[in-house]
């Protein structure tokens, strides 16, 4: 079962959620892990993912569902489903729940204060819960 782990913003920084998983995926890179975030976003993940901490850069590449050596580099951003490479976390910027859960060792959620966000946050908690995932939510 996949461990999923709720992050919740208080801040209303513009780009709090992007910045947060920039953050994330820096972690869990430094820990071997790889990442793929998902984002309806891509464009403007991946001008973050340049600037997000000064003096650092994240190396990453977009996946665009084509087969290609993606174990080079350990962060891929997409819009949508990623590689069978990168399933060791998955951070989820969308606002569905991956389809097959159980596909990725860990997955991030990450929620700002965005009310509709929040709302739709609470039902992937619920699918999630009842999908069998160890859930942990993290206020922040």
């Amino acid at each position: 079962m996949s461990r999923v782990d709720f992050y919740v913003l208080s801040a209303e920084a513009p780009d709090a959620r992007l910045r947060y998983a920039c953050r994330l995926a820096e972690r869990a890179v430094e820990q071997g892990c790889y990442v793929y975030i998902q984002t309806p976003d891509v464009q403007r993940l991946d001008d973050m993912l340049w600037t997000f901490s000064d003096g650092s850069f994240l190396p990453h590449e977009i996946y665009r569902g084509q087969p290609a050596s993606h174990a080079r580099v350990m962060v891929m951003l997409g819009s949508d489903d990623g590689p069978a490479s990168h399933r060791s976390l998955l951070i989820n910027l969308v606002d569905a729940m991956p389809p097959d859960v159980n596909a990725y060792e860990r997955i991030a959620e990450i929620v700002d204060v965005d009310p509709e966000r929040k709302r739709t946050a609470r039902e992937r908690y619920k699918l999630y819960r009842e999908q069998g995932c160890t859930m942990e939510s993290h206020n922040l």
